[in-house]
């Protein structure tokens, strides 16, 4: 058997550290910030008008921020809608719909969206679930992602992030129910979003 002094069985304990460290140490994450392109950011919503069609509107202004790290499969979404900038396509409905029984925005003139978790499939953001605080009431939704986009943007020649992403609410749940059911009370929110790296 071979004879191993002090010295060699110290420097075979100090690799084998070395190396185990190596392997358990964790993968340091790399959280990127995007901001908004409010140009192409735009959440809309739709609903059932007496049963005769499916009304289509959208606010025009939107900021906020997303941060993701695709390695470690975390993120975060912060969304601020300018409720004041609906857009119905009629300038009679956008004041209708600001009003006290709908968005009130005399009083809230903003809507948000914070993320508690962001929920990944393989490398790409799947759900978001999060708190929408909308005429003043803050209620858990998820949003469903059913595209997502990382690549740099051919234009600005900076790294950029592309999305679509669903929800569906009630509005009694946000003091906003009149004319229910006839107009419907479920409401999808659809929002389209692309984001510059800060």
């Amino acid at each position: 058997m071979r004879n191993f002094n002090k010295q060699t069985i110290w420097a075979a304990a100090v690799a084998v550290a070395t190396a185990t460290a190596s392997i358990s140490a964790p993968v340091w994450a790399a959280p990127e910030t995007y901001v908004l392109d409010g140009t192409h950011t735009y959440p809309r919503f739709s609903y059932s008008h007496f049963g005769y069609s499916t009304q289509l509107s959208r606010f025009d202004k939107t900021t906020g921020k997303i941060i993701l790290d695709q390695a470690a499969k975390t993120g975060k979404v912060d969304i601020v809608i300018d409720t004041t900038s609906v857009d119905t396509g009629y300038a009679t409905f956008n004041e209708h719909i600001q009003g006290e029984d709908f968005l009130d925005t005399a009083q809230y003139p903003t809507a948000t969206f914070k993320s508690d978790r962001v929920v990944f499939e393989g490398d790409r953001p799947v759900a978001v679930h999060g708190h929408l605080t909308l005429k003043g009431v803050t209620q858990p939704v998820t949003l469903t992602v059913t595209s997502f986009q990382a690549m740099p943007h051919p234009m600005l020649k900076k790294d950029a992030i592309g999305a679509n992403a669903y929800t569906v609410v009630k509005r009694s749940d946000f003091n906003a129910g009149k004319y229910a059911p006839h107009v419907s009370d479920e409401v999808r929110i659809d929002l389209a979003v692309e984001a510059i790296k800060e």
